[in-house]
């Protein structure tokens, strides 16, 4: 049996990284999409769906045999970025619509595990 050095196996993770970074970029695009169709910041927030995604993917992870848990915690993390993202896509929406109302800061509201990132 040959032996893999560690420099084979980074290599490899870092090839993994570019792909993985990618999709990221791609469902950035989807996310945007999303949160410019969104009527209000519950919509964009939308826990209900946030739990179904959460539910799909550590299911998706059972069947590759990936740990759910680091499925589960690292949608949860996406998912919280991408509520602040899909928070100011939405905003900004409003704000060209809506420009004479006066909108809150969404850094200060985004960022949990119940975001809308889910899309």
């Amino acid at each position: 049996m040959t032996e893999v050095s560690l420099e084979r196996v980074r290599l490899q993770i870092d090839a993994l990284d570019r792909q993985i970074v990618a999709l990221i970029a791609t469902r950035q695009k989807w996310v945007e999409k999303a949160g410019r169709l969104k009527k209000d910041d519950a919509a964009v927030r939308a826990p209900g769906r946030v739990e179904q995604v959460v539910a799909k993917v550590c299911t998706l992870a059972q069947e590759v045999d990936a740990s759910p848990y680091v499925v589960e915690e690292t949608y949860r993390a996406m998912i919280g970025a991408f509520i602040d993202l899909e928070l100011s896509v939405h905003q900004a929406r409003c704000t060209t619509e809506f420009p004479s109302e006066k909108l809150t800061d969404t850094r200060s509201r985004g960022n949990s595990s119940t975001g809308p990132g889910a899309a």
